[in-house]
């Protein structure tokens, strides 16, 4: 029987450019690896479990809201389909920032202190974050690709960005400025349980590794594999490794995190549909540890194809 396999980019999150991106270069990869695939790239959900119908696979890079946050994947589990990445739980725990440091809290992982914002009054908050201690970051609840993401350095700063968070988001939240270094560990499972391939460091030019860091060359040195003395090296793939599986993780995942003066890593979140363009830092990771990009999305199709039940 031929594998039917369709490409899922788009989307109508804040990320939907950056997810076409990874959806033509991963439905060229596929092409070039021989599959019979088509690229779905989608500006609306409607009428989606039709789009889907002919396909028995389905490689879903689509990064931030349903996309990502464990609805689509659901949708993709009622419908039979296989498809790449994590399920509807793992995805959902990951998308939501809070719930994953609860997640890593529960099993001792160090990650900054917060204080979230649910809506109501907003002294209260104000309160408790500047109870962490400037500088601060203040981040939405539910997205990716440092959207919202923003550095305060004191209290004035502190209540402007909150008023400009509330015009976007119905929750954020507050987390502790941890100094130190921007690490970021790609993990893939080919099927063995989870490998983490050599670590990422990021020394954005800009304040922090912002969406303009991320996606504009030139905009941040990236170092791969990152200079880590071996220990800082060991922690980091670690902790990294205890938040992938915490959190119900599968296939791949890209597990952000920055690491202290004393080599202590903090985990920030997990990504479970990483990246996969040019520029991506996955792909990147791969690359080092000899994987290069078509073999790396071919074995992921595989990796989903083998979910699918033996007939």
């Amino acid at each position: 029987m031929i594998t039917k396999v369709a490409v899922l980019c788009g989307g109508n999150s804040a990320e939907r450019e950056i997810s076409r991106r990874s959806g033509r270069n991963v439905f060229a990869a596929l092409k070039r690896k021989g599959w019979d695939v088509d690229l779905l790239e989608i500006d609306s959900f409607d009428g989606l479990p039709q789009r889907l119908k002919p396909y028995s696979a389905v490689f879903n890079i689509l990064h931030g809201g349903v996309g990502e946050d464990g609805t689509i994947q659901l949708l993709l589990e009622l419908m039979g389909k296989a498809y790449v990445g994590s399920g509807p739980l793992a995805s959902a725990l990951a998308m939501d920032k809070v719930e994953a440091k609860k997640a890593f809290q529960g099993r001792n992982l160090p990650t900054p202190r917060w204080a979230l914002y649910q809506g109501g009054e907003v002294q209260g908050f104000v309160a408790q974050a500047k109870e962490l201690g400037f500088p601060l970051v203040l981040k939405p609840r539910r997205e990716g690709s440092s959207v919202g993401v923003r550095i305060v350095r004191d209290e004035a700063e502190l209540w402007e960005n909150v008023q400009e968070m509330l015009k976007e988001f119905p929750e954020f939240f507050a987390e502790k400025y941890v100094p130190g270094r921007e690490i970021t560990a790609a993990i893939l499972d080919p099927g063995e349980g989870p490998q983490v391939l050599p670590l990422v460091e990021l020394r954005p030019k800009r304040a922090f590794f912002d969406w303009v860091a991320k996606y504009t060359p030139g905009e941040c040195q990236i170092l791969c594999p990152a200079p880590l003395a071996p220990e800082e090296e060991k922690r980091a793939k670690d902790a990294a490794r205890e938040a992938y599986l915490v959190l119900g993780c599968r296939d791949f995942a890209r597990v952000d995190m920055r690491l202290d003066g004393n080599g202590v890593p903090h985990l920030l979140e997990v990504n479970t549909l990483p990246g996969m363009t040019e520029l991506s830092l996955f792909p990147r990771a791969a690359a080092a540890a000899g994987i290069p990009y078509d073999d790396l999305v071919d074995l992921l199709l595989r990796r989903a194809l083998s979910r699918l039940p033996k007939t």
